[in-house]
């Protein structure tokens, strides 16, 4: 998940608005338009995507985290009547979390990226700028992932881009859209895929939107997969640009960003959502009036409000995890869980009443939001069943694949692991605490969901996970779920000598279980003092 100082600002939920649109539908002078009437339907909704880097869903144990493709779809699919006239597009890498792919994950990460690029054609995804990740397995995989997404693959800028296009138009609602990508797809040394060069970005974005104009465009959406000062200078220097989508040239890890606020630049609307589909931003365009010039949208509400309502999401996310951390702690008075439930009602509320502030514009205009990706979206039928036939895959072939691997012996000398059966035979009322805890059940967990031989999630659900005389992926028998010895180090030479001191950590720092598994992304907030009280009990640490 995400550390709390940037998970605060991911909850980042609504923030602003402004644009302005190019030839052929001009704006009426004298048209008021309430902007946050419902009876508008906006002339060309954009769902944008910053930086997905190959986050299929998130990967955790705190309630209702960010992210997941299955989600998005049902929002898209659940807001089709309001808005039928939409586009998908995405800048920054799509399909793999990092630039390489070790050798023992080629299988699972291949069939990763296409169950993404299966995703991204149920969702709509009509273009994206490519980023270094996308490489990952050369530029045939990247092809056939392409064709596979039904979304262009935008690089203006880019020489030797098998696939790459530098423009599309589509027609939405009668106005036509153009589409222009640029991306910077370099490594830390220097290095682009191969066969791969990039050319000044600035110049191919102006080179695209009049290439765009000839075939008829009349908005105009910048994709820029470039680091981010390089992009925003897009905007100064490309002034006929009405949406300027921001993602990064290259992604490493699964760390979550908070998110940026949106900005104006010029007349520019420039849009960076946070990494690994964390949230969506939703432009609306509408446009108004006919005639000859340049469209401008006016800004309908929202830019200004931005700081303001980013702060309140901060205060709300805080609020949330901190919620969350007491759940199940029987320290925390119930008055107290009750009085911090009313306050975060109270800042949910005033963050609505501020995103529904009308204002009302003259002409053309564009409003702006930013929706979390959650599980109260729901979750599509199509893409959780294209989701659930991944992990089956991957499961199976796993199985099979790494049935050989066993894990490394100990140094002479050295302690191995034995399992919970084997500690047990002293340790009887320590034993009950922990069968009454989830560490318990952390392997079932992976079990129901086809997943306990999935490189991406095994090490936090077993006992010595690739540690000398501990488990594998698929050598795990007797140290399934979270053990004593994850905490307290392997135990067999305790287990010969019980009475020698050493040999075992008795009292476990706190600290050691951020270090192990619960750190960001996997956990929001995660104070592991007060939880380790949750895994006490009679005989262990507590009298």
């Amino acid at each position: 998940m995400i550390p709390l100082a940037a998970i605060s600002a991911a909850a980042f939920a609504s923030a602003c608005q402004g644009c302005k649109l190019p030839a052929t539908a001009a704006v009426t002078a004298d048209a008021d338009v309430d902007a946050n009437a419902n009876v508008n339907r906006p002339t060309v909704r954009l769902y944008v995507l910053s930086t997905v880097a190959g986050a299929l869903e998130p990967c955790g144990c705190t309630k209702d985290q960010l992210g997941g493709i299955d989600h998005l779809a049902a929002l898209i699919e659940a807001q089709r009547g309001e808005a039928p006239d939409r586009l998908v597009v995405g800048a920054g890498p799509l399909l793999f979390t990092d630039p390489e792919v070790k050798p023992e994950r080629t299988s699972q990460d291949a069939w990763k990226a296409e169950a993404m690029a299966l995703a991204a054609k149920e969702i709509g995804l009509t273009a994206w700028a490519p980023g270094e990740n996308d490489w990952a397995l050369g530029a045939e995989a990247l092809g056939k992932y392409q064709e596979q997404s039904g979304a262009a693959l935008l690089g203006k800028n880019l020489e030797g881009a098998k696939g790459a296009q530098g423009v599309v138009v589509r027609d939405v609602s009668g106005v036509k859209v153009g589409l222009i990508g640029v991306s910077d797809p370099k490594g830390r040394a220097g290095a682009y895929p191969d066969g791969v060069k990039a050319a000044p970005a600035i110049d191919a974005m102006k080179a695209g939107v009049e290439e765009a104009k000839k075939q008829g465009a009349s908005v105009f959406v910048g994709l820029a997969a470039l680091p981010r000062g390089e992009a925003l200078r897009l905007a100064d220097n490309v002034p006929e640009l009405h949406v300027l989508v921001l993602g990064k040239p290259s992604e490493r890890g699964d760390g979550n960003d908070g998110p940026k606020p949106p900005e104006i630049i010029g007349s520019t609307l420039v849009v960076e959502t946070p990494n690994h589909l964390q949230s969506v931003a939703v432009v609306d365009l509408f446009v108004r009036g006919g005639g000859s010039g340049p469209l401008v949208f006016a800004d309908a509400g929202g830019v200004a409000k931005a700081g303001e309502l980013i702060s309140l999401s901060e205060r709300i996310r805080e609020l949330e995890i901190r919620l969350n951390g007491w759940e199940g702690d029987k320290r925390v008075a119930a008055k107290d869980v009750e009085a911090r439930k009313a306050d975060l009602e109270k800042l949910r509320a005033e963050k609505a009443r501020l995103e529904a502030a009308e204002t009302k514009v003259t002409g053309s205009f564009f409003r702006y939001s930013s929706i979390e990706v959650r599980e109260k979206l729901g979750a599509d039928k199509d893409v959780a069943g294209q989701l659930l036939a991944y992990y089956k895959r991957v499961n199976d072939h796993n199985k099979q694949a790494f049935a050989d691997r066993v894990p490394e012996k100990p140094a002479k000398g050295e302690a191995s692991y034995i399992g919970i059966d084997a500690c047990t035979n002293c340790h009887d009322e320590e034993r009950k605490v922990f069968d009454g805890t989830a560490h318990a059940r952390a392997y079932a967990t992976l079990q129901q969901d086809f997943k306990e031989f999935n490189l991406d999630c095994v090490s936090c659900h077993v006992t010595g996970y690739g540690k000398p005389g501990g488990s594998t992926v698929t050598h795990n028998a007797s140290l399934q779920n979270v053990q004593c010895e994850e905490c307290h180090g392997p135990g067999s030479l305790h287990a010969k000598d019980p009475d020698k001191k050493g040999l075992i950590v008795l009292s476990p720092p706190p600290q050691s279980c951020v270090t192990q598994c619960h750190h960001p992304p996997h956990v929001e907030g995660f104070d592991p003092v007060a939880k380790m009280q949750l895994i006490l009990g009679p005989g262990h640490g507590k009298d």
